[in-house]
């Protein structure tokens, strides 16, 4: 089994004593097995800069995984784009990394009086920069590491109405947006699964019992990232905890997209972290 190295580079808030910078978004870097991984862009340049502050070269990635496609998460990669180039132009060694996500992570996200709240780039269009593999099913990305791919949702305490949320197809049409793009990662190590996801919208359960059916591993480490839990139903924020009382994470670092009130309830059944930008975590 492996070993993995976690930095968050993107939150919405900074560990005390760590002079970086925050946002309302996430982005995280990893290294394991020899690969360098970005997972999520958060919303602007913010992940390069805190990188560069923490001594991360980000010109030497293997591959790019985003979570799911909204602005949050996917706006960064722009200046990814304008990073890598730069150093092409200046001849400055880098590598072009491999962006891996669900193909509705490209989909146009309107939002009355916000405009589009998804992706910037079309998958078309983001091929013209970086090779993209847009897929539905789990890919590994390494022997221990996986990309959990469209996530199944069993759980009925996490099902959710879209409610207004749009996403635009193909060919035109604006349909229901389910979230059906919302995925994660799982690293197998000898202690357990450690599980980063962006923001948890398939329900935190659905995507711990994906990781554990994918990796033929019960055991949870760790988990880090965003859990979706911001005003939760109290059926959902009920069956999480119960779940998560029976699935005994060894560590929950939740963030990003999840309230105070919920980390507080959280923290009854699961050793809840402190998280932030500047985290940086080695099992």
């Amino acid at each position: 089994m492996s070993g993995i190295s976690i930095t968050v580079l993107v939150d919405n808030s900074t560990l005390t004593d760590r002079y970086l910078l925050a946002e309302p978004g996430l982005s995280v870097y990893l290294e394991t097995e020899g690969l360098k991984i970005l997972f999520d862009c958060g919303y602007s340049d913010l992940f390069i800069r805190n990188a560069h502050r923490l001594g991360i070269n980000l010109l030497d990635l293997d591959y790019v995984v985003l979570s799911h496609g909204h602005l949050d998460h996917t706006w960064g990669i722009a200046d990814l784009i304008r990073y890598l180039t730069q150093a092409r132009i200046e001849k400055r060694p880098h590598r072009i990394p491999v962006v891996v996500s669900h193909p509705f992570t490209f989909y146009p996200r309107p939002k009355p009086l916000h405009g589009n709240i998804g992706s910037m780039f079309s998958e078309d269009r983001l091929s013209y920069h970086l090779p993209v593999r847009a897929v539905r099913s789990p890919q590994w990305l390494s022997e221990d590491l996986v990309y959990l791919g469209e996530i199944e949702r069993n759980l009925d305490f996490e099902s959710a109405d879209p409610g207004k949320r749009k996403i635009v197809m193909p060919d035109g049409k604006e349909e229901p947006d389910s979230l059906l793009d919302d995925s994660a990662l799982a690293c197998r190590t000898g202690d357990g699964l450690v599980i980063i996801t962006g923001c948890s919208h398939a329900g935190i359960c659905n995507i711990i019992s994906q990781a554990q059916r994918i990796c033929g591993e019960e055991r949870i480490l760790d988990i880090i990232g965003g859990l979706h839990l911001l005003s939760p139903p109290d059926r959902q924020m009920a069956g999480t905890l119960e779940f998560l009382s029976s699935t005994g994470p060894g560590a929950l670092h939740a963030c990003h997209c999840t309230s105070f009130q919920s980390k507080i309830a959280l923290s009854e059944v699961s050793p809840v972290q402190e998280t932030g930008v500047g985290l940086r975590i080695t099992y």
